[in-house]
């Protein structure tokens, strides 16, 4: 790795902003977010490592965002903290470099961490052990490992949908599954060779079978092929929910929740099985041009459904035992499977593919099931478009390991939205800045992520955009860095945000707070907050200590606080006197990921008015 002057890595960072292998942090202390990031540095294979720079930070109080240094007064202290926790964070001491630098006039800290050999990795926070312990460097973030990372670490190059299947054997397999797929590569090259194969032949070349014992169905063949009596036996989780609710959110009530079908069978008929289903559900409209006879329908586009389903069933992760879930509500259909992304989030969208089911994934791509590969989340944007719909938003979360695919069912810019963007003719603003006001409008907030998505453009694009409307009045910068949303600024922060939106459009206003209320602080104090609970509950707030080893203990408490309301994070951290960083990272997320506690928001994670509430029992 090259070594770079800190000046140097700063006009990199204000070149193109953070990558791969430069990371920015504004404080000067040797926190766990910078731990995290020489954890991913020395893990990520290929990377090389990577460089830190201390007593940097992002300006974003200018159109184009600078990144600025930041006096560091106690360079010693730090480097003496920042090389003890090196030595003794990790289940193997990591010796990165650290320099002292002057940039600006200001005194900065380069570290400089190297990439360790394979025989060392992966290494580990020894507090977390593996596989949660240890970090990857995703694009230009530090992502925890899930089971899904460690065959990287421990070269274990065969793909998972090889693993043989004990007690199985070729009378298992679907004939109807088999001869679907015939007929789909027939239509995309009748003189295909494997069309001329016997069963057994077209299974093994399709790598459907045990390399070892051909008479046995490894887990490709099985999901594709094999018999729905076969499949539950064997992975009874493995299935599809298809599950309708009435409204537009996550409804609580026990009695009258929601309707399930829960679907089985191989993939090669299941995919069909559930685009009938979704179809038949979704409302048909019509568009009838000035001129024409033929009316054009205005509905989801088939393909783009189609695109999302099969992505779901290809690259979700088969090492986790639980279903799919396709969720119907009235304004969207979202689309939960176990697995994240193996794509960093900036990269979704773009050419180039990464699958966890090579084999399963060849079969799809081959029959035309899948677009060309790399290229579906683009084709669904295309799709939804091109029908006038708002374009697909994606969610990769590997702390939870599952991807969200979600399908808006309302229209871009619809009648009344471009009503109510005549106001603003004189700005001359483009279309996805106008669905950016909208968007502000009707959720209260917006960050580079979803501008990005709505967009399909790069983060720097993004930022310059978003920063644009700020500059004009449109919108109200909150938070810092990478953690930056914007809500609506003194342009918007009118009567004019009540006008109703037509009835095509997602009534948002129901689902999230109005974008006046972001800008009111929350005037809890500890003691408020604690007047609303039981006095037993206050007890056992009081019994905990400082320190407390059983985690469950302050789980318990977390979940009995949200029966009692929703509260946000920092509210939560106040009642038990914790960080709320601490609070969120090992309470919060983990009760999520359990099912113990739900979002407020759950169409936008990230949102800056985002609380929690019990789950229903």
């Amino acid at each position: 790795m090259r070594n770079y002057t800190a000046k140097e890595l700063l006009d990199i960072l204000n070149h193109q902003d953070e990558c791969e292998w430069i990371e920015a942090k504004g404080g000067n202390n040797s926190s766990h977010s910078v731990m995290e990031t020489v954890c991913s540095y020395s893990n990520e294979p290929g990377l090389d490592g990577g460089f830190i720079l201390l007593g940097v930070a992002q300006d974003d109080s200018q159109l184009f965002s600078q990144y600025k240094t930041i006096h560091i007064d106690d360079p010693d202290k730090f480097q003496r903290d920042f090389i003890s926790q090196c030595s003794s964070m990790f289940n193997i001491p990591v010796r990165p470099k650290v320099s002292v630098e002057e940039v600006n006039g200001d005194t900065i800290i380069k570290v400089s961490v190297n990439e360790l050999p394979q025989s060392q990795k992966p290494i580990y926070f020894k507090s977390d052990g593996l596989p949660s312990g240890a970090y990857r460097r995703i694009g230009s973030t530090d992502q925890k490992c899930t089971e899904d990372d460690m065959h990287i670490f421990y070269t274990d190059y065969k793909s998972y949908d090889q693993t043989p299947i004990k007690n199985t054997n070729l009378a298992d397999i679907d004939e109807n599954a088999l001869n679907r797929y015939k007929t789909l590569r027939e239509k995309i090259n009748p003189i295909a060779e494997e069309l001329t194969y016997n069963n057994a032949e077209l299974l093994e070349a399709l790598g459907c079978v045990n390399k070892e014992n051909k008479q046995e169905l490894n887990l490709a063949g099985l999901l594709l092929f094999g018999s729905s009596k076969v499949l539950r036996s064997h992975f009874p989780m493995l299935r599809v929910d298809y599950i309708r609710v009435p409204g537009n959110q996550w409804v609580e009530d026990p009695d009258n929740r929601f309707t399930t079908i829960d679907m089985r069978g191989p993939l090669m008929l299941l995919i069909y099985r559930l685009i009938d289903a979704i179809n038949a559900d979704l409302p048909k409209g019509f568009l009838l041009g000035e001129n024409q006879i033929q009316a054009n329908s205005t509905g989801l586009p088939l393909k783009a459904l189609r695109e999302a389903i099969v992505n779901a069933l290809m690259h979700r992760s088969y090492r986790e035992h639980r279903p799919i879930q396709l969720i119907r509500y009235d304004n969207r259909i979202e689309i939960i499977n176990p697995g994240y992304s193996l794509k960093s989030e900036e990269l979704l969208g773009q050419p180039g593919s990464e699958t966890r089911n090579p084999f399963i994934a060849a079969v799809f791509h081959e029959t035309n099931l899948a677009e060309t590969k790399g290229s579906g989340i683009r084709a669904m944007r295309r799709l939804m478009e091109q029908a006038q719909l708002v374009p697909p938003t994606f969610e990769s979360d590997r702390t939870k390991n599952q991807f969200v695919s979600r399908l808006l069912l309302h229209h871009f810019l619809g009648e009344n939205d471009l009503e109510w963007l005549k106001q603003f003719e004189g700005y001359n603003l483009n279309n996805y800045q106008k669905q950016a006001l909208i968007f502000v409008r009707e959720v209260g907030a917006i960050d580079n992520y979803t501008y990005r998505q709505m967009s399909d453009t790069d983060v720097v694009r993004a930022g310059v955009e978003l920063r644009y409307l700020k500059s004009l009045g449109f919108f109200k910068p909150k938070g810092k860095g990478k953690a930056t949303y914007y809500i609506a600024g003194k342009l918007l922060n009118s009567d004019d945000l009540s006008t109703p939106v037509n009835e095509l459009n997602t009534p948002a206003k129901k689902l999230n707070t109005p974008a006046k209320k972001l800008n009111t602080p929350v005037q809890h104090t500890n003691t408020s907050l604690r007047n609303n609970l039981p006095n037993e509950l206050i007890q056992k707030i009081d019994a905990l200590g400082k320190r407390v080893n059983d985690k469950s203990i302050i789980k318990n408490i977390i979940i009995e606080i949200c029966k009692e309301g929703i509260y946000k994070s920092k509210e939560i951290a106040e009642i038990v006197g914790k960080r709320e960083d601490y609070i969120k990272r090992s309470f919060l997320s983990e009760l999520i990921n359990e099912g113990r506690l739900i979002y407020l928001h759950p169409e936008m994670i990230n949102h800056p008015e985002q609380a929690y509430t019990a789950a229903k029992d």
